[in-house]
């Protein structure tokens, strides 16, 4: 059973998951485009740049995977505020690096931290809202995502610019403890999930490797894992393939992901309202069949003027973006209530494996000719393609834990 709040307590709990997963994006985000302003800084390569982006994904999967161990033994607001907590020192730990190598450490530990803190989200979402809301309640969270691109990361990049590179960290600090001070004050506490005995310590690594042997939950992490692959093949290059490839300047990048980063922030909620009414799965086939138009668009672009890309991106945005509410929220029913915070925190893993994987595996396909030009862009769109396709098939066999154990055929 879900515990009860009035109508505003609940809209302002998912605000303020929405505003502390806002931190938890922009921390990711904020790092590529400071690039030239570390190398600069600490005389290092692209290379250790991206191993410094690599290291947060890593640690965060981990992190997940372990918090699969002990998320369901404590209350989850306690959890939430501690979590958040070390995020926030982490962050500052970044802003402090004297070299880096402790910048490198800081941000594995802000991996580790703020990987927990995604599958917590969720966590409290599936234990306040019932199940025939939860897709409207996730579209709100999400749209964090949006709040990032249009607010978070421009005013990072500009506070790097203009005041250093640790000033968009110390931004985050200041913008992470004003919103853990509300938290502790907005979130309920929720242990119901905690009725039940806790499993005991010697049984924690055992039940943690059972979570894989449930064929319900595979099924919902070859899903998550599917579709974080087939956009994190896609994203990275987004910026190199626009300045290498149709020369816009990289200063007009802002431009291009302010105009999706808007769209975003009504279609997440939009589309979460939707799978409510029309049912999850139906609604992710829905959008993911159609991304995969605007997704072999962006990697088959031809060469076009920077206000038509500003048009185009919005599509773009709210495809990638608009396939992961109902997804989510499908998500969030697949476990019983007493596993959902241990499947949620495993889950979280695995989309961070995704992350990994999607972008080394497209950094695999592509190069830089000689003319500065981005190749086998395109290679890598088919696939992604793909792979969207075969989620498309794949989530008709994603069934919640109410429902009867049988394989439906897509519609």
């Amino acid at each position: 059973m879900s515990q009860a709040l009035t109508p505003q307590r609940e809209r302002a709990v998912l605000w303020l998951l929405a505003f502390i997963q806002f931190t938890v994006i922009m921390d990711f985000m904020v790092m590529m485009p400071l690039a030239p302003q570390l190398m600069q800084a600490f005389s290092i390569s692209a290379a250790q740049v991206s191993g410094a982006v690599s290291a947060y994904a890593w640690c965060a999967g981990l992190s997940g995977l372990l918090a699969a161990t002990y998320a369901d033994r404590f209350d989850r607001k306690k959890l939430m505020l501690a979590v958040f907590m070390l995020f926030n020192l982490s962050n500052l730990a970044c802003a402090l690096a004297p070299n880096f190598h402790v910048l490198v450490l800081s941000r594995a530990f802000a991996g580790m931290t703020g990987g927990v803190l995604g599958a917590l989200s969720m966590s409290i979402i599936a234990d306040l809202i019932p199940a025939e809301r939860r897709g409207a309640a996730t579209g709100i969270v999400m749209t964090s995502f949006s709040m990032a691109a249009i607010a978070g990361v421009p005013a990072g990049v500009m506070l790097g610019a203009y005041f250093g590179w640790q000033s968009p960290f110390y931004l985050l600090v200041l913008l992470s403890m004003l919103v853990w001070a509300v938290a502790a004050r907005a979130l309920p506490s929720m242990t119901q999930h905690m009725a039940r005995a806790p499993v005991p310590l010697a049984r924690v690594l055992p039940e943690l490797f059972g979570l894989f042997t449930v064929g319900a939950h595979l099924r919902g992490f070859l899903l998550c894992f599917a579709v974080t692959v087939s956009g994190m093949m896609v994203i990275p290059f987004i910026s190199p393939m626009l300045v290498g490839n149709l020369g816009i300047a990289p200063a007009q990048i802002s431009y291009v992901y302010l105009c999706g980063g808007i769209a975003t922030l009504f279609s997440s909620r939009l589309i979460g309202g939707w799978s409510d009414k029309a049912g999850k799965q139906r609604v992710f086939r829905w959008v993911a069949l159609f991304s995969i138009a605007p997704t072999l668009f962006m990697t088959h672009m031809p060469q076009i003027p920077l206000l038509l890309v500003m048009l185009f991106f919005p599509f773009f945005m709210v495809a990638m973006s608009g396939r992961f509410v109902p997804m989510q929220a499908l998500l969030t029913t697949i476990p019983e209530p007493q596993r959902r915070g241990a499947f949620l925190s495993a889950n979280a893993a695995v989309q961070q494996l995704g992350t990994g994987v999607g972008a080394f595996a497209g950094g695999l396909l592509v190069h830089t000719d000689a003319g500065g030009r981005l190749v086998g862009y395109d290679t890598i769109g088919i696939i992604a393609s793909v792979l969207m396709a075969f989620a498309v098939w794949w989530v008709g066999r994603v069934q919640p834990a109410s429902a009867p154990a049988v394989t439906r055929s897509p519609a």
